[in-house]
């Protein structure tokens, strides 16, 4: 059996690994704590960890988990902007990742964030349970005849860019590889923010797209815009979207992620004082919806994370090929 150090793991993860591990071969060790330098110790004897989006896998917990035998790192998420794939390289680490589990859940996910927002059903709901029935304020707006821009077109933007059609929005898209065969009509990101007036981000954090969405970004967009993020944090200036939140530039904003949201996101922290204004004040605001980062958590996700992860420590420790290795010419570092 080939022992797995599991990093960040949660109830839902272990529903559906245990039902594939042991088959496989596998000896999981589940630890609650993320994945740092300091943790990296954990994985002593073990050969290879499973880590997820939060978990630090950067140059100085990559070289502990050397130190300790550790051979391979399996991600057991889409995005690798928390990996340094040329230290990974240089300390014999070999890299895996799941480029796609569910895009429908992701996808779901944000226009279940864009339909609340429109129609105001989370404030809907606060108030009924306290037998206020009142509509005052719940004035909502359509998504038919408004233009979505989608930035990014991979499996989960093309699902989104789906569904926001079935309901009569025109779609214009953004991707440095546009999907000509998707029938979307694609523009500069700089035409996007100006014409779009629901913008949803479905790109990966790279140096490249790191506050993609700028202070500057946000004085192009039109008066009213709703932002939909559920891809990574830091895609979004959270400072200058607090600002334009309270001036009225921003008409509404679900967020799935939030650029400091590793001490916050997966814990409970109701009784804890929270230090980081930006986030106390957007989740103060009436027109910002946040969750915490769960547009992942489906049975159906949770169940193909887990088949291809496993799958692809398998074939790591098998020494058979497996598409889903980064590479770091692939890949960007942190």
């Amino acid at each position: 059996m080939e022992r797995i150090a599991f990093f960040d793991a949660r109830g839902y993860d272990r529903t559906y690994f245990d039902a594939l591990a042991p088959r496989a071969g596998l000896e999981i060790r589940y630890l609650e704590t993320r994945l740092t330098p300091e943790t990296a110790v954990l994985a002593r004897e073990c050969a290879a960890v499973c880590a997820f989006v939060n978990d630090d896998l950067g140059e100085e917990t990559l070289a502990r988990l050397s130190e300790y035998g550790v051979r391979a790192a399996a991600l057991r998420c889409a995005g690798y902007n928390n990996v340094d794939l040329r230290a990974a390289e240089r300390y014999g680490i070999r890299v895996f990742r799941v480029p796609s589990y569910s895009p429908a859940s992701v996808a779901e996910h944000a226009a279940a964030l864009l339909l609340t927002l429109t129609r105001q059903t989370h404030r809907a709901f606060t108030r009924t349970r306290e037998r206020n029935f009142s509509l005052e304020g719940l004035v909502g707006t359509n998504l038919e005849n408004k233009t979505v821009g989608v930035v990014g077109t991979g499996r989960v933007g093309i699902r989104f860019a789906g569904m926001v059609r079935g309901f009569g929005a025109h779609v214009l898209a953004c991707d440095p590889e546009p999907k000509w065969g998707a029938g979307l009509e694609y523009a500069r990101l700089d035409e996007l923010i100006r014409r779009s007036d629901v913008i949803s981000l479905h790109c990966p954090l790279t140096p490249a797209t790191y506050h993609l969405i700028s202070r500057a970004a946000f004085h192009d967009m039109r008066d009213g815009v709703i932002l939909i993020n559920t891809s990574r944090g830091a895609l979004i200036d959270s400072e200058a979207l607090l600002d334009n939140v309270k001036s009225g530039k921003v008409g509404a904003a679900g967020l799935d992620v939030y650029e400091e949201e590793a001490d916050v996101f997966y814990e409970d922290v109701s009784s804890r004082i929270m230090r980081d204004d930006t986030l106390n004040l957007l989740l103060s605001q009436p027109n910002v919806l946040v969750t915490g980062h769960q547009a992942f958590l489906t049975k159906e996700a949770l169940r193909a994370i887990a088949e291809t992860t496993v799958g692809n420590l398998r074939a790591f420790f098998d020494g058979g090929p497996t598409e889903n290795e980064l590479r770091a010419r692939e890949g960007q570092t942190v």
